[in-house]
């Protein structure tokens, strides 16, 4: 490392509490530099979302943000995706459509996104301000930045990060316009208790994850989380799991109309059981649907589906300078891939060592966040053209010639993957 008289001091503020954001404080930190974090929420436990899923990539981006006590704390609490059955696909009866050899073994883990956020909360300390909401910014003369909070006071920093997420107003001040848009899908989540679905749902779901698509622009994911019997490190003293029993994490994908519009109000059982009553109009039945109708109440909620553009050259349309973003306030991507989460890590990480080469005086901060928005860029140009795939198929299927298809060809599928089944 640079001699210590060759330090330069970085203030960094970073606007967003979320995964990202969390992530970036986190790795500052541990590498001595000044940051802030401004973050609306007053409970960080009252975040949306179930578990995440992190590839190797990902986890070795935290592996590089965090001090070892932190991390294995992130290990112990994590599901190894090793032990988990493979990749399928059904259709809206629950027959299989397609089935992957086995679990794609990426290095990677399952981790409740809560349990996540606490973790990384933890490692940021007393430089994380809750209830505090960056309002506004101003780039002064000298090239640093004053910032606004919705309180009226101001803080001045060298480099300000916008980590807000979809909604992000320093993204769009930046871009001159919003950075992504949504792509017409509503998603709907919540949780059940492996236990609490009768025995056929039990024995059909297993430990798969993967979706089903359905007729009428529907789809539905169920994917299995236990990581309290498939914890990736074995370490009881640091396991932080919010979920402690087997369960299904579920995600219902519906074609926005006027029916999802009356969704997005509605909570608990009330949604619950509109959304089941939507699925089961397209066509869906038990034992698929048995996963929401057994499905906890509390924590159920309504998102709409947001994209950036899938172009690299598209992705943060501003020269660099010393104010920057990352994750969903520049590529923003819907869930359908699972990469959301893991890609705002990554570019947690690329950033953390980026600036602390400008702390060294290897870079000034406007060279060391061109390179860190040339890196994210490509990551979230790739990860976007992921999640949009399953969306367009969502799409295709509440289309008039979509609906005939579906309706008939997903049987003859379903036929076709037995056949293979019974010839291997």
């Amino acid at each position: 490392m640079t001699p210590k008289q060759h330090q330069t001091e970085l203030r960094v503020i970073v606007a967003g509490g979320g995964l990202g954001g969390l992530a970036l404080a986190a790795g500052l930190r541990t590498r001595g530099i000044n940051v802030s974090v401004f973050e609306r929420d007053t409970d960080l436990a009252q975040t949306g979302g179930y578990h995440i899923h992190l590839d190797e990539a990902a986890t070795g981006a935290l592996r590089d943000l965090l001090d070892p006590e932190p991390f294995e704390e992130v290990l112990a609490s994590s599901a190894t995706t090793r032990l988990q059955g493979g990749d399928i696909m059904r259709d809206m009866r629950g027959r299989l459509l397609y089935r992957s050899a086995a679990a794609d073994d990426d290095g990677g883990v399952n981790i409740d996104r809560i349990t996540l956020r606490l973790i990384l909360a933890d490692a940021v300390g007393d430089a994380l301000h809750q209830g505090a909401t960056v309002q506004d910014f101003a780039r002064n003369d000298d090239g640093t930045n004053t910032v606004t909070l919705a309180d009226g006071s101001t803080h001045d920093c060298d480099l300000l990060v916008g980590a807000e997420g979809v909604h992000s107003q320093i993204a769009r001040s930046l871009a001159g316009r919003p950075t992504s848009k949504p792509t017409g899908l509503l998603g709907i989540c919540g949780r059940t208790t492996v236990a609490d679905l009768p025995g056929t749902a039990q024995r059909l779901f297993g430990q798969d994850s993967g979706l089903a698509i359905g007729p009428d622009g529907t789809g539905l994911y169920i994917g299995y989380h236990d990581p309290a019997n498939q914890a990736a490190v074995r370490s009881p003293a640091r396991a932080r799991s919010v979920t402690l029993e087997p369960i299904y994490i579920w995600g219902a994908v519906l074609s926005e109309s006027a029916a999802t519009e009356r969704l997005r109000p509605l909570t608990g059982s009330a949604l619950r059981d509109a959304t089941a009553a939507l699925l089961q109009d397209a066509g869906w039945t038990s034992p698929m649907l048995d996963v929401i109708a057994e499905s906890e109440t509390d924590g159920i909620a309504p998102f709409r589906f947001h994209a950036g553009p899938p172009y690299a050259n598209q992705l943060a349309p501003w020269p660099a300078g010393t104010v920057t973003a990352l994750g969903d306030a520049v590529h923003a991507m819907p869930p359908t891939a699972g990469m959301g989460a893991a890609t705002a890590i990554r570019d947690a990480a690329d950033l953390a060592t980026r600036l602390e080469a400008a702390r060294d005086q290897q870079a000034t901060i406007p060279a060391a966040v061109h390179r860190f928005e040339h890196g994210m860029r490509i990551r979230g140009a790739a990860a976007i053209t992921a999640s949009l795939g399953p969306v367009r198929m969502i799409h295709a299927s509440a289309t008039p010639i979509g609906r005939v298809a579906a309706r008939l060809g997903l049987p003859i599928g379903a036929a076709l993957a037995r056949l293979r089944q019974r010839t291997r």
